[in-house]
């Protein structure tokens, strides 16, 4: 990513919600070196914070639905959620919990584009989002997995503003130019195998050792390293509990 951090239209903070947060605590402390503390008010649900020094990085939570399966959430930072929400709205995507207030640390909305892919809005007070991005351990890219990518080059620029820029193998997005993830169309397989979503990508130091260590750990390889002419090495994975994400290394 070309943002070192957040900002209005950007990508923000990443949450996995976890049939088993204990477990997951420990498979991405072994993966990104994460230090976790779960917020012991009973209202916070187990929310859970992942951090690197003392940088918050991630955060893990408890399904909160018996239907829902175990995924990695992008959140979107805005300086209003409530209009953000109207704006997803107006360009025909849906809102699915929210705006809400989450005690003085900002006020958010969970929402989903036409194509059903499900991302967060947050308007920040005390608590602005990651502490670090572009590390080892921390976000470094984000990627919109979807079976409908022209309905999305019109939906997210309407709703952010987003910048568009394509290169030979890959569309990105951006804000103000600065590009910060990308578009790909799911393949026939991988459309039935699950819903349009948001990818978040990891930075790693090493993509093949720590595919690896995934799966010495309980993970699911679901895309194996490859090097991308010209830019990184990337792979995707499948946590233990079932939540897809990527890692890469420049």
């Amino acid at each position: 990513m070309k943002l070192t951090e957040p900002v209005p239209g950007g990508p923000c903070w990443v949450e996995l919600s976890t049939s088993d947060v204990g477990a997951a605590q420990a498979f991405y402390a072994g993966l990104f070196g994460w230090r976790s503390e779960t917020d012991p008010r009973p209202e916070a649900g187990g929310y859970t914070t992942a951090r690197l020094g003392e940088d918050a990085v991630a955060a893990l939570s408890p399904l909160y639905r018996p239907e829902q399966l175990p995924a990695w959430t992008v959140s979107f930072a805005t300086e209003d959620a409530d209009a953000s929400a109207d704006a997803v709205r107006s360009a025909g995507g849906t809102v699915l919990m929210g705006p809400l207030d989450v005690f003085d640390q900002g006020r958010f909305a969970v929402v989903a584009d036409p194509a059903g892919a499900v991302f967060s809005l947050w308007q920040a007070r005390a608590f602005p989002g990651a502490g670090r991005f572009n590390d080892p351990g921390t976000l470094g890219w984000t990627e919109l997995r979807t079976s409908d990518p022209q309905g999305a080059l019109a939906f997210y620029p309407a709703v952010f503003g987003w910048t568009v820029s394509d290169s030979a193998h890959f569309t990105h997005w951006g804000v103000d130019g600065a590009d910060f993830g990308g578009l790909k169309e799911q393949g026939e397989d991988e459309r039935a195998e699950t819903p349009p979503h948001w990818l978040p990508y990891f930075m790693v130091s090493d993509t093949e050792r720590t595919a690896a260590g995934a799966l010495t750990a309980g993970g699911e390889p679901l895309a194996h390293p490859v090097h991308i002419p010209g830019g990184p090495w990337v792979a995707t994975l499948r946590d233990p509990q079932g939540a897809r994400f990527g890692i890469h290394t420049p």
